[in-house]
């Protein structure tokens, strides 16, 4: 199993009627260094002022970006290429954010996911595993690199937490 954590960021809350600006990716392995960045221009022309500036990139800069579909057919190289042959599996901070866009994105462009039809929620397992459904954003402390809105760093911090998590508890499977 190969595991990878995404963070997106975009201009709007939701795929097709905006647009995701840019995504990191890092391999979940004890390195962190096999990572994947992709800055993909607009696919529509609304967006929201306020959601863009989290990612501190301009709507200028953003139109200036590259095309989707070939930003998603070098996504899915990397994801093939840096995959131990089994299923990949999607972990992120906010599934519900990161995943909508990743999944429309390789729908719309590739005509299928390469991640299938799921993914996991970093604090959903965090909490499952401390028993405290209340518990679901302190795992976040276990971040070393600084959550910085550049995708590639949030994507670590996440990793790194999450190798943390599967070191507190013991998992099988996570880390290849």
């Amino acid at each position: 199993m190969s595991s990878f954590v995404i963070d997106v960021e975009s201009d709007g809350p939701i795929p097709g009627k905006y647009s995701m600006v840019c995504f990191g990716v890092v391999k979940v392995d004890r390195e962190l260094k096999t990572t994947f960045y992709g800055e993909v221009k607009p696919i529509s022309s609304e967006w929201v002022p306020l959601a863009l500036a989290v990612s501190k990139i301009t709507r200028e800069q953003h139109e200036l970006f590259n095309d989707p579909k070939k930003v998603m057919i070098e996504f899915n190289s990397f994801l093939n290429s840096n995959n131990d042959g089994n299923r990949m599996i999607f972990y992120s901070d906010n599934l519900a954010y990161d995943w909508q866009f990743i999944n429309y994105y390789f729908h719309y462009f590739l005509g299928q996911n390469p991640f299938g039809f799921s993914g996991r929620r970093i604090g959903d397992i965090y909490s499952g595993l401390v028993k405290n459904l209340y518990k679901g954003s302190a795992w976040k402390k276990l971040r070393q690199t600084s959550h910085t809105h550049n995708p590639v760093d949030d994507a670590k911090g996440n990793a790194e937490a999450l190798i943390q998590i599967n070191d507190m508890f013991h998992l099988n499977g996570l880390i290849s």
